[in-house]
């Protein structure tokens, strides 16, 4: 473990003040780090990228496994400290979502709570090996639900197109300074080619979040009120069904007949 007051002497010289809004909480435990750096698996010729990197908990302990890692990090405190510790890699001050950072095989990071969406979708548009995300628990839960599950949502269904998601573990909030409301979950993402074919990725992607923003609704009801349903609907599939109850594959199904009437 790293001792809060060890923390808060690094946050105080360089001048950091974790932010509640934008979900700054630091890993404290150095098991933890060690844990999430296997996972990730690094041979000889991986180049990673860390994003976020903080104060170095997960750093160190990749940095220890390979010699080719970039760290991009937005807070200009922790950059410096980056710089100071670490001369060896390189560390980019960005905010990811809105850079192009330099090729890699393998990602991790330990996502701030209030970008984990628009991060994951960010890094699922990219090419990459594997990637260990830690992520609060309950967006985990809904990255890996299947249909017909409390927690199945357009998130479940996006992952699923693009990746292989697997839970690795728990991590409750108390290995986190400051401690925040929640526990969080190690994941990891495999890339994979979609595991069903599609006319029309676009349309399939479209059709996912119409039906989501009104998951309760019978599928033939939503797409008359959002006029995607044609005239003639012989042979448009689950027009009686809710989204929810629909596997990604059915889902596809639709979309391809959709598509093929229009």
């Amino acid at each position: 473990m790293i001792s809060i007051g060890e923390l808060r002497s690094l946050l105080e010289r360089y001048g950091v003040r974790p932010s509640k809004s934008r979900g700054q909480n630091y890993l404290i435990d150095r098991r933890v780090a060690e844990r999430e750096a296997e996972y990730l698996d690094i041979a000889d010729n991986d180049r990673v990228l860390e994003v976020g990197p903080g104060f170095g908990i997960l750093t160190s302990a990749l940095l220890e496994r390979t010699s080719k890692l970039t760290a991009v990090e937005i807070e200009e405190g922790a950059v410096r400290y980056l710089r100071d510790t670490f001369p060896q890699m390189e560390v980019m001050q960005a905010d990811f979502l809105e850079t192009d950072p330099p090729q890699f095989d393998l990602f991790i990071s330990n996502v701030p709570y209030s970008i984990s969406s628009p991060l994951l979708f960010h890094l699922l548009d990219m090419k990459f090996k594997r990637a260990v995300i830690m992520v609060q628990r309950e967006f985990a839960e809904r990255m890996a639900a299947p249909a017909g599950d409390d927690e199945y949502s357009r998130l479940s269904v996006n992952v699923f197109y693009r990746a292989e998601c697997k839970l690795l573990e728990n991590v409750p909030r108390s290995r986190f300074w400051p401690e925040p409301e929640v526990d969080s979950t190690v994941v990891l993402l495999t890339p994979r080619p979609a595991p069903f074919p599609l006319r029309d990725e676009k349309h399939f992607l479209k059709l996912v979040d119409v039906l989501f923003q009104q998951r309760r609704k019978k599928i033939g009801t939503v797409l008359k009120q959002k006029r995607m349903l044609p005239e003639e609907r012989a042979g448009i599939p689950f027009l009686d069904e809710r989204v929810e109850r629909l596997t990604p594959a059915q889902i596809a199904e639709l979309s391809d007949a959709l598509t093929a009437s229009r």
